[in-house]
């Protein structure tokens, strides 16, 4: 048996052998919208949410998505969104979610559609998250 196929077979029993109903890790997905662009970001559960960078929105902000926690309990769920400005990023809104989270096979909306309006000309960035694979 090559290499390969004696990996792809150690893999196919590995899953085989998982119980019935393991889900993935949690994931919390944001969609993030600026100056007709969206960009999808997605968060794992991390132990440090420190580390975990921030993504440049179209040069004008910036936004950080994070949960904290690991796949069988997320803590909580930290989301930011910055005004990107030459001298620093000012923070324009921090939101956190603690548990309980609903437990369910399909993403649900954790935030709804946020608006958020900054900058001398008041730009708006749009982002909405959804949250699956919550085990109870």
């Amino acid at each position: 048996m090559s290499g390969a196929s004696t990996r792809w077979a150690a893999r196919t029993l590995a899953a085989l052998a998982l119980p019935l109903g393991v889900c993935a890790a949690p994931l919390l997905r944001c969609d993030v919208s600026y100056a007709g662009t969206t960009h999808a970001i997605e968060a794992l559960p991390v132990m440090d949410p420190y580390p975990v960078p921030s993504v440049d929105i179209g040069g004008r902000f910036r936004f950080k998505a994070v949960m904290v926690g690991d796949a069988t309990r997320v803590e909580r769920i930290l989301i930011y969104a910055y005004l990107d400005t030459a001298r620093q990023p000012i923070l324009v809104q921090e939101a956190k979610y603690l548990p309980p989270f609903r437990v369910t096979d399909k993403p649900y909306p954790l935030t709804g559609e946020q608006h958020l309006y900054a900058g001398p000309v008041e730009r708006e960035l749009i982002y909405s998250c959804t949250l699956q694979g919550i085990q109870p």
